[in-house]
């Protein structure tokens, strides 16, 4: 040692060294721990794979000896090898799931961004004027760059602005019947729209109808279907959306008006709260149900995934499903889905039901309990005869048309039904002053006749001298006529309507609403005559039999 060596050096140099060789005794202590754990789980792994090894030290009082040295390490060798295996295998799988979704992320973004710059070009093209067309002809192009949209930001595709695109959510829990069983099913639908409301992406998903016993309620549903469709937006990187969604309540959820009651609500609204402030604008909006159809028709198309299951027919595999009337098993192609509301039943049943509704003139809905969404006849066609199909839609025209604005085309081989407004605006578009004339065009056969006369148009004679000339332009209206005047008919003056008293008083109150006097057919005010004519013939009242 150097005389000229510092004391104070010396001493912590001496500290350094204690301290190092402290912390490799508690090293060589650890060490020897974890060989010690190692040792045991070996012995575990090893009784585990040789389960008569332990069958037949158990059966002996005396500890099993100790295993060979070169045993014990090939054991421990073993169960290493397979342990690294397992871990192996299960990072590849994660690493090809990963990859997979990133790949299909990827593809999702490009079709979004290809289907934004199509709806673009598709509305820049109708706003090209028309001699554009004559003096460049038809080369108007706008190729996509999958490199441009990428290489900016992804709420840009080609140059085109997405900003405040509209996602619709829909969330759905059903009762369904699969065979002799009942299940409950749940569903999202996910649809993203642009500005104009064109549809550019949708998306399903089968949510868990039960969980722990409990049913998914619909506010649980609803709340789900907006998480899935934020997260998928998130993933295409949209900047700014807008949600919307139909339940009332709900929207006072996201909104923060109304606190839930249900934890379970209550969790998920914190989950929708939390991903809102992802984007740099996300705003929820109120709709009706009609406004998120391409949702709702995703939805119920995940719930039907659910319940339908692969069958053997004649011509191989085939999808069935359960019609919730008759129970039958059903191919799917012969079931019926409403419209609006999506449920679904068979053909058969359903034909039954609306004949039977049509039958009784009343409008057919759709039969699902508690459901008054109508069924749309012009769809029917699927089970219906085309011609019960028309006389149900001709049907359903004439209920829908006050008595007093139906108008009847003369043409005896047309008889086409028509209001006096649509056919008063068909007829602007190829007549000149058709409102004042009182000229008429057939929406139908285009015959032109006249709104007053009910005749075919007179087009050099005014409505007086018509008739002057033609008393009786039909020979069933002379016959008629004569019939009213021999049994003491009267036609209303406001729709023309034949009227027949049969019994009671003289107060007539016609179906399109006008009441008149039957004897001499003058108005009835306030349910007041203003004529002098009795109200009531004693040969006209109804006596009870006795």
């Amino acid at each position: 040692m150097d005389d000229r060596t510092d004391p104070d050096d010396l001493d912590t140099i001496l500290s350094e060294q204690r301290r190092d060789l402290m912390a490799a005794k508690t090293l060589d202590s650890d060490l020897d721990m974890a060989f010690k754990l190692q040792m045991q789980e070996a012995m575990a792994a090893s009784l585990a794979l040789n389960p008569s090894l332990a069958s037949s030290s158990s059966s002996r009082n005396s500890p099993p000896p100790s295993p060979p040295h070169d045993a014990l390490n090939d054991a421990i060798l073993d169960l290493a090898a397979k342990l690294m295996l397992e871990d192996v295998e299960r990072f590849a799988q994660e690493w090809e799931d990963h990859e997979r979704t990133v790949s299909e992320m990827m593809k999702t973004k490009e079709d979004l961004n290809r289907r934004i710059h199509d709806q673009k070009f598709a509305a820049d093209l109708r706003d090209v004027p028309e001699d554009y067309w004559d003096k460049h002809g038809d080369y108007y192009e706008r190729p996509y760059c999958a490199d441009e949209s990428s290489s900016s930001s992804s709420t840009k595709a080609a140059g085109v602005e997405t900003e405040n695109l509209r996602l619709y959510c829909k969330g759905l829990v059903s009762e369904e019947r699969v065979r002799d069983m009942k299940v409950v099913v749940a569903g999202a639908g996910i649809a993203i729209c642009d500005p104009r409301d064109n549809l550019i992406f949708e998306a399903r998903k089968n949510l868990e109808a039960v969980v722990d016993g409990v049913v998914l309620s619909n506010e649980a549903s609803e709340l789900e279907a907006i998480i899935e469709g934020l997260n998928k937006a998130l993933t295409m990187d949209l900047k700014s959306v807008t949600f919307y969604c139909d339940d009332y309540m709900l929207y006072q959820y996201v909104t923060n008006r109304v606190r839930p009651g249900n934890s379970k609500v209550a969790t998920l609204v914190n989950q929708v709260a939390l991903l809102q402030r992802k984007f740099e604008y996300c705003s929820p909006s109120l709709v009706a149900r009609t406004d998120i159809k391409f949702a709702l028709k995703v939805a119920r198309e995940a719930i039907v995934s659910q319940i339908t299951w692969r069958a053997d027919s004649s011509n191989g595999k085939s999808l069935k499903e359960t019609c919730v009337i008759c129970f039958e098993e059903t191919d799917v192609a012969e079931i019926f889905s409403i419209d609006g509301c999506l449920h679904r039943y068979c053909c058969s049943c359903m034909k039954q039901h609306v004949e039977v509704k049509f039958l009784n003139g009343m409008g057919a809905e759709c039969p699902h309990e508690g459901c008054k969404n109508e069924v749309n006849i012009d769809s029917c066609a699927k089970f219906l005869a085309p011609k019960l199909v028309e006389a149900i839609s001709q049907r359903i025209k004439e209920s829908s048309i006050p008595v007093t604005d139906k108008v009847y085309c003369p043409n005896p081989r047309c008889s086409a039904l028509m209001s006096k407004k649509e056919v008063l605006e068909y007829t602007k578009t190829t007549f000149v002053h058709a409102e004042q004339t009182g000229a008429r065009r057939c929406m139908k056969c285009h015959y032109y006749f006249c709104i007053n006369c009910k005749v075919p148009w007179h087009f050099n004679m005014t409505c007086y001298d018509y008739k002057r000339s033609h008393p009786y332009p039909h020979p069933e209206d002379q016959l008629l006529n004569s019939l009213a005047t021999k049994k003491l008919w009267r036609q209303c003056i406001k729709c023309n309507h034949m009227v027949e008293l049969a019994e009671g008083c003289y107060h007539i109150t016609c179906r399109c609403g006008y009441e008149f006097c039957y004897t001499c057919g003058a108005e009835w005010k306030n349910k007041k005559a203003t004529c002098s004519c009795r109200i009531w013939d004693e040969r006209n009242i109804i006596r009870e039999q006795p």
